[in-house]
C-alpha cells in the first residue's frame, strides 16, 4: 500500500509553460492585530497574498506555505511595517527558484473614538481601510489607504439661497424697520426662505509610505484630512453639535475642487508619504450623479502615470 502522498506542484510538469505576474488567495477571512500609532487593535480582515511564478515549467506555487505564514501572524503576531516586511520577505523565501516578488494586502475597518464639535461627547467612527505590501527585487513599497466621510455645501447654491432671502428681506419689509423685527423675522422658515444643497460626500486616499517611516500613519492621515476639510462626519450630536455643523458648512463652502485641492496641498506638506493619490466623491443630492476631483503628487512613475 502506498503511503507517500503526490505533491503534484513539484512533481508535475505546467501544461502550457509560462510565468505569471501573480499566484496566491484573495478574500482569506482572518482576525488580525493590527499596530496603529501605539495602539493595538484586532480586527476581522479579508487577506490577498500573492507571489509571481518566475519558472515558466513550474506546475505552480504552495498555497499552504502562505497561508499558514499569515495564520501564525494572526495567532501568535501583530499587522505593523516589520512583520509585513518579514511576511513578504518569508512569503519569497519559500518559494526559492519560483517567485522574486510577493504581495500582501489587508482590509478592515478601523474604529476611531471621535470628539464632538462642542458638547464633548465621543462616539466610534469606522474607516474603511486597506494596507498593502509589495516586495519586488528586494524594492519595498507600502501603501496606506483610508475612505474619509465629511459634508459638502454646493457654493453655487448657497449664493441661490442667499439671494432668495434677500428677495424674501425686500418683500417683506419697506421704510424703517427695526433690528429686533428683523432678528424676529430671521429665526422663521419665511426668513430663511432657502437653504442650499449639501451631501455626504468621501475621500477616498491612498499613499506611500517613506522609507523611514516605522508605523503605519492612519490616525496622523485620517486627522489631517479632516481637519483641512472641516466638516468630517460627526459620531455623538448634541443640538450644539449640530448647530456648529451646521456654521461650519455654511463657512466651508467647497465644489469637489476645492475639496481636492484642500486635501493634495495638505498631503504634498508631508514628508512621510513619498506618492500619494486622492479621488473625492459628492454623491449629489442635487443631481443623479455625482461629482468627482482626483490628484496625485505628480511624481515620475508614480500614482499619476498610472
Amino acid at each position: 500500500m502506498t503511503t507517500k502522498m503526490p505533491d503534484i506542484a513539484n512533481q508535475a510538469q505546467a501544461q502550457t509553460e509560462g510565468v505569471l505576474d501573480w499566484v496566491g488567495m484573495s478574500n482569506i477571512e482572518m482576525p488580525i492585530m493590527v499596530e496603529m500609532q501605539g495602539e493595538t487593535r484586532q480586527v476581522s480582515a479579508l487577506v490577498e497574498a500573492f507571489v509571481n511564478l518566475k519558472d515558466p515549467k513550474a506546475k505552480g506555487i504552495h498555497m499552504s506555505r502562505l497561508y499558514l505564514m499569515l495564520d501564525e501572524l494572526s495567532v501568535e503576531g501583530s499587522l505593523n511595517k516589520a512583520t509585513l516586511t518579514d511576511l513578504l520577505t518569508n512569503f519569497i523565501q519559500s518559494h526559492e527558484d519560483l517567485s522574486d516578488s510577493a504581495h500582501l494586502k489587508f482590509e478592515f475597518d478601523y474604529h476611531m473614538r471621535r470628539k464632538s464639535l462642542i458638547s464633548g461627547k465621543r462616539g466610534w467612527k469606522a474607516y474603511p481601510v486597506v494596507i498593502t505590501g509589495n516586495l519586488t527585487n528586494g524594492v519595498l513599497d507600502i501603501e496606506l489607504a483610508v475612505k474619509v466621510p465629511y459634508s459638502s455645501t454646493c457654493p453655487c447654491s448657497a449664493a441661490l439661497a442667499r439671494q432668495l432671502i434677500q428677495n424674501a428681506f425686500n418683500d417683506k419689509f419697506t421704510g424703517d424697520v427695526s433690528a429686533e423685527e428683523i432678528h424676529q423675522w430671521l429665526g422663521t422658515t419665511e426668513g430663511i426662505v432657502a437653504t442650499p444643497h449639501s451631501q455626504r460626500s468621501i475621500a477616498e486616499v491612498k499613499v506611500k509610505l517613506a522609507d523611514d517611516i516605522t508605523e503605519f500613519p492612519l490616525v496622523d492621515l485620517v486627522d489631517a484630512i479632516e481637519n483641512v476639510l472641516q466638516t468630517p462626519v460627526q459620531a455623538a450630536v448634541k443640538r450644539e453639535d449640530e448647530q456648529e455643523f451646521a456654521r461650519l458648512n455654511g463657512q466651508n463652502l467647497m465644489f469637489c475642487e476645492d475639496a481636492g485641492r484642500r486635501i493634495k496641498h495638505t498631503l504634498d506638506a508631508i514628508s512621510g508619504y513619498k506618492d500619494f493619490w486622492l479621488r473625492v466623491n459628492h454623491y449629489e443630492s442635487l443631481h443623479a450623479h455625482d461629482a468627482v476631483s482626483v490628484a496625485s503628487k505628480g511624481i515620475a512613475n508614480g500614482y499619476a502615470s498610472k
